[in-house]
């Protein structure tokens, strides 16, 4: 009973003596000083009034027939409700063998009779209070200790419990002979849940998941938590550890595993129930989980191996197309050091001037002529020669490299069109493509807005392409970013257009000037499937008003379909390779009108 609701209700005592007599003084001086007083006239009776009345301190005489107050001491401190309270005992003994013999027995305070009956009541209410302030501290304690083991949100052991207890599972392990599973979890597309429908109903989700998790696996695994006593504890049941490392980070490790088919049963419940949509008021999203397994002793032999290892296959679910699981092969650990050391090599790449701009011309099918340039990213690698987009502008993506790197690309494009101008070249649109994670970043509009203003150049000079993943992520507060973006005076494309789940309705919305078709539906052209595609979407384009451009023509078919259905402008090997910008100046003044000669003839009589 904490201070203040022993202001509000008075403290109960437990008297236990066999002489009458002194239960009588002993309550009438408790009463005296607001105290309500039970009675009981033995040991085994004092045990049976403890337990039912729940007193906040014990008055007990050490010397009754039966079980002594010793003994009665012991019983007490043993049970869960008595292992704090204040005990009082009191005896005619007063030397020190039998002083020690009662606070061993786990007596509070200890007095000889005769007992001072007019101090009796001060005696105990400062025993109440010090009682108070322990218990208060000891509550303090333990709120301390559950927040640094436990996730406040989730009450799922945290980042620093899941160690030490995957530490103690693995040293269990080693002594028994026995095998064990760690499952690292990590929910697909979170942040978009964030962004989307708020941090708030974020948290909720994730209470829900690790909810899910909790239930799902206790339904056949028995689900430990740890103390610090269990890793030398023989007698612990094999079972279940479920933790929340941060963020949508969630582990769970099997202990005791007999086969990986039981670890495989475990991780295909686990992708069932946290695919199942989850209702948030007006929203019932969906996340699946993307789950990587690293085995115990084969994949790691010491907790950072194997959290390591099943981190590693983690990611590999994720490329291999996320809402699956993978079990950490060696492969897979190849190929992580391979990523690590692309993502240093690249870092020194942007310091060391290894990266180059080059420039691929978009042609206009009315007029032949050259009207704009895609500024594209080349790494000239020291050793390993040219090294492909395809390679490391995803590990600049994942590393979070690609914001310097966009950086870069930016102060290049403006270097270079100076360069241009001072030539007396007639101005032309530049298009510069916009990760993801750079169109994120809340300060992007600032951003551009003081590049345009340090470098001097025109904004109506760039055009942003931007993936339509990324704009439709949440539509609605991207649309306020892009009108930023457009009132600077820059104009604004979807690239990869077709590939993404873009609603017609935000589409109208969005302050875009180019749509441009991606170049797996250009290559699909000679399917009906594909054509219908690029056919829908320049209808649509000029429904709305808005340029055209397929890019990744390679062919004179694919050139004569497109001219025919009213490509804008197109883009591809087969006007050029990406060139240098020295080389710009030349494809500028070349005309492909005569390339386009043949078609347009076509176009106009196919469409009159």
């Amino acid at each position: 009973m904490s201070s203040e609701e022993r202001r509000n209700q008075r403290a109960k005592i437990l008297v236990c003596d066999d002489d009458f007599n002194v239960r009588l003084l002993t309550k009438q001086c408790l009463e005296a000083e607001n105290m309500v007083v039970v009675e009981a006239a033995d040991g085994t009776e004092a045990i049976d009034v403890f337990i039912r009345e729940r007193p906040d301190l014990v008055f007990l005489d050490v010397e009754m027939p039966g079980m002594t107050g010793l003994e009665v001491c012991q019983r007490l401190r043993k049970m869960p409700q008595g292992e704090s309270i204040p005990i009082m005992i009191v005896t005619g003994s007063d030397d020190r063998q039998s002083i020690d013999q009662g606070f061993e027995a786990g007596a509070t305070q200890y007095k000889t009779k005769p007992v001072n009956w007019s101090l009796l009541g001060r005696d105990v209410q400062y025993m109440l209070r010090a009682s108070d302030a322990f218990n208060a501290l000891k509550r303090q304690e333990d709120r301390l200790r559950y927040l640094a083991y436990y996730d406040p949100l989730t009450s799922l052991p945290n980042r620093r419990s899941f160690n030490e207890q995957l530490n103690r599972i693995l040293k269990r392990c080693r002594r028994h002979n026995s095998n064990a599973a760690l499952l690292f979890i990590d929910l697909d597309h979170f942040k978009r849940i964030n962004d989307s429908i708020g941090h708030g109903r974020g948290d909720r989700l994730l209470v829900e998941i690790a909810k899910r998790l909790t239930v799902e696996l206790r339904e056949d695994d028995a689900i430990n938590y740890y103390t610090d006593n269990s890793a030398e504890d023989e007698t612990v049941d094999s079972g279940t550890e479920i933790a929340r490392l941060g963020g949508d980070e969630f582990t769970v490790v099997l202990s005791d595993i007999t086969d990986a088919m039981q670890v495989e049963r475990v991780a295909k419940r686990i992708l069932d129930t946290l695919s199942e949509p989850i209702p948030l008021q007006s929203h019932n999203p969906v996340v699946t989980p993307s789950v990587g397994i690293a085995l115990y002793p084969q994949d790691g032999e010491d907790p950072d191996t194997l959290v390591r290892n099943a981190d590693t296959a983690m990611y590999a679910a994720k490329a291999n197309g996320r809402a699956c699981y993978r079990f950490y092969d060696e492969e897979m650990n190849a190929r992580a050091v391979e990523q690590l050391k692309m993502e240093e090599e690249l870092r020194d790449a942007m310091r060391n001037d290894e990266l180059e701009l080059r420039y691929q011309p978009q042609v206009d099918t009315r007029t032949g002529e050259v009207v704009s340039m895609e500024a594209l990213v080349r790494w000239k690698h020291p050793e390993r020669g040219m090294v492909s987009p395809l390679e490391f502008i995803p590990v600049a993506e994942r590393t979070g490299q690609i914001i310097e790197l966009g950086e870069w690309v930016l102060a290049e494009v403006g270097r270079h069109c100076h360069y241009w101008d001072a030539m007396g070249l007639k101005p032309f649109r530049v298009c510069i493509n916009i990760s993801p994670l750079q169109f994120n970043q809340s300060n992007l509009p600032q951003w551009i807005s003081e590049f345009l203003k340090r470098s001097g150049l025109a904004p109506e000079r760039l055009e942003l392409e931007l993936t339509e993943s990324a704009i439709m992520n949440d539509a609605q507060t991207n649309i306020e970013k892009l009108a930023q973006l457009k009132k600077l005076g820059l104009e604004l494309a979807v690239d990869d257009f077709g590939t993404g789940y873009s609603s017609l309705s935000y589409l109208k919305r969005f302050p875009i000037d180019t749509l441009k078709i991606d170049q797996s539906f250009v290559a699909d052209l000679y399917r009906p499937d594909g054509a219908a595609i690029v056919d829908a979407i320049i209808a649509l384009s000029k429904t709305l008003n808005l340029r055209v451009i397929a890019e990744g023509i390679e062919d004179r078919e694919q050139l004569e379909y497109l001219v025919t259905r009213g490509c804008d402008l197109l883009q591809g090997f087969y006007f050029s390779h990406p060139i240098y910008p020295e080389d710009v100046p030349d494809m500028l003044r070349h005309d492909f009108s005569a390339d386009l000669q043949i078609e347009q003839t076509n176009a106009s009589l196919n469409l009159s």
